[in-house]
């Protein structure tokens, strides 16, 4: 098994172990390195492996006689397939001031649209790697941390009651010392994280919050106007807490909301729906939503049913007539859980306000 203390993300990290004299089986990945050729030509590069990493032609050649395997960047592309960290709003929203269209997160969909079906192998086994490599990033920045998932509609519009409960939740969960992890997109998704966003700022930021991101209730006509929104909220309180957020160019209307301080993003949406889940090790909260959040139900129940990764996590379902009536995901829920293991693991709540003790009640009942 590998040892994730042999990754090197950073030119930092690079400089410190190169300090230490070798290089031999570590994975360098997807740092420039133009400016290190005399490390590289003095080191040992043994059995390394280099992934996307910048390097003047020497150097490159020098690591390769060594042994190591050098996996070179791929030009024209609007992502890094090898990227060693996850993303950040800031990045994915570059070139906001031009238009969203001009941005990294709105190129990489169209690229994504481009290549999906073109049948080349080669685009497929890019969008492969990066997500894997994502996986990774977000494996290492979750390490330890107790993680509830908040799952929804992206259709809820800033501005109106829902939004504020579910972002008063994330509020709520991030203050309890939570990691608070979502689809990353808009409605419920960035509701949450922008509860979380606010937890260190005072109570009254929400409601100024809430404000400002009435002038653009959502993401449709303009994605532009949407983003720009969420930028002057984040100008206005520029220490946010952190949250993560788990879109996907899969739904590539659907744009990545800026409140999430890490975000995994992936082109294939089944690496992600099943990700986000198995990784909210303490706990799933389901808000409103339509069939994305339905599917997410079931999605998180089939392991808890099986006990496929251990011990069920709880499962919150948010607004009785919602998922008794409009959409009955919670009869069918209870049913399968009834006699299992899961039985104890679930629970209905009418609004928000309930989930922390639901959660709670759940984990002593564990």
């Amino acid at each position: 098994m590998v040892n994730a203390d042999i990754e090197i993300e950073t030119l930092a990290e690079f400089d410190q172990v190169v300090a230490r004299g070798s290089l031999s089986g570590y994975r360098i990945q997807s740092v420039n390195l133009l400016e290190r050729t005399f490390a590289l030509l003095a080191a040992d590069t043994s059995a390394a492996v280099f992934l996307g990493c910048a390097m003047e032609p020497d150097a490159s050649a020098k690591v390769r006689a060594d042994g190591a395997l050098v996996y070179p960047p791929v030009p024209d592309l609007p992502f890094n397939p090898y990227r060693g960290l996850l993303y950040t709003a800031d990045e994915l929203f570059t070139g906001l001031a031009d238009g969203y269209e001009a941005t990294p997160d709105a190129r990489a969909y169209a690229w994504f649209q481009e290549t999906k079906a073109d049948g080349d192998v080669f685009s497929s086994m890019l969008r492969s790697i990066h997500d894997d490599a994502v996986s990774d990033a977000l494996d290492e920045h979750l390490s330890g941390a107790r993680v509830v998932g908040v799952m929804g509609g992206h259709a809820m519009e800033r501005g109106g009651t829902e939004y504020r409960g579910a972002a008063e939740l994330g509020r709520g969960l991030a203050r309890s010392g939570l990691t608070v992890a979502t689809g990353g997109g808009p409605g419920a998704m960035e509701a949450a994280n922008l509860g979380a966003y606010l937890a260190p700022a005072p109570d009254s930021a929400l409601a100024e919050a809430l404000e400002l991101l009435a002038k653009a209730p959502s993401f449709t006509p303009s994605v532009s106007d949407w983003a720009r929104a969420a930028f002057a909220v984040r100008e206005r309180w520029p220490a946010g807490g952190d949250s993560v957020g788990i879109p996907t160019w899969f739904y590539g209307h659907e744009p990545p909301n800026a409140f999430a301080g890490h975000i995994a993003k992936y082109f294939a949406n089944a690496t992600r729906e099943d990700g986000l889940l198995a990784r909210s090790t303490a706990g799933v909260v389901f808000l409103p939503g339509a069939a994305g959040t339905v599917q997410e139900i079931f999605d998180n129940a089939t392991p808890n049913y099986y006990a496929s990764r251990g011990e069920p996590t709880p499962m919150v379902l948010v607004g009785r007539h919602h998922w008794t009536e409009h959409l009955p995901a919670w009869p069918l829920l209870r049913a399968l859980a009834r006699g299992r293991g899961m039985e104890s693991r679930i629970a209905l709540v009418d609004s928000v306000a309930e989930v922390p003790e639901a959660l709670a009640a759940m984990g002593r009942a564990q």
